[in-house]
């Protein structure tokens, strides 16, 4: 069975992503290798840090582009925080630094009045169904780090909101596209739940985790 690919490219809780995925039974790599990424069943982006640093990063290892094969593809993906962000068009953070571009919209820095970053745990509603949240319970809470949010053009890819100086995006789903703002990894029993989610998405129902 091939790994799921958790993307190195110098900034994410790559460790902590794997070893959660390795908790619940499901081979993963942590890889900057193109070819590597390209060949998963499954791709992780995680991601801590500036949104123009990791840009720069993807592109001059040449993960951009397997990013893009990826997701057109048709194999799971996933963003997790600053991985989420990534996927969309364009970051105010670092003076309007064009993303991935995979999905339309913006990354927007936190309103004006409100503690930034934004770090604890939060409650998250659910707009519509997701894959990803199967068996978790609306109001649930997951752990945010998070100094930008994404305002998506097309609002039906929206699957989780929480409210922080207002409601905002905690995780999108877009055909085999999934995002979400806060740590999963992090998130103690329900993170691991997502994970086991999105891992039973790369391998089939039928594969039973620990």
């Amino acid at each position: 069975m091939k790994p799921i690919a958790i993307i190195d490219y110098g900034m994410g809780n790559l460790l902590s992503v794997q070893k959660a995925l390795d908790a619940l039974g499901f081979p993963a790599i942590i890889t900057n290798k193109t070819e590597e990424v390209i060949k998963a069943p499954g791709v992780i982006l995680p991601g801590v840090g500036a949104f123009k640093d990791a840009m720069a990063a993807l592109k001059a290892t040449g993960l951009q582009e397997a990013i893009k094969e990826v997701c057109q593809s048709g194999k799971p993906f996933l963003g997790i925080c600053l991985g989420l962000q990534l996927l969309f068009e364009v970051s105010e953070e670092g003076g309007w630094v064009p993303g991935l571009g995979l999905l339309p919209g913006e990354v927007r820095r936190l309103p004006a009045g409100i503690k930034v970053p934004h770090m604890g745990w939060n409650q998250v509603k659910y707009p519509r169904p997701s894959i990803l949240f199967k068996g978790i319970p609306e109001g649930s809470f997951f752990y945010f780090v998070h100094s930008y949010h994404v305002e998506p053009r097309n609002l039906e890819v929206i699957v989780a909101e929480t409210e922080y100086g207002g409601q905002i995006v905690a995780a999108i789903e877009q055909g085999n596209l999934f995002g979400v703002q806060f740590h999963p990894e992090k998130s103690s029993t329900l993170g691991l739940k997502l994970l086991a989610n999105f891992g039973r998405l790369v391998y089939g129902d039928s594969f039973s985790s620990h």
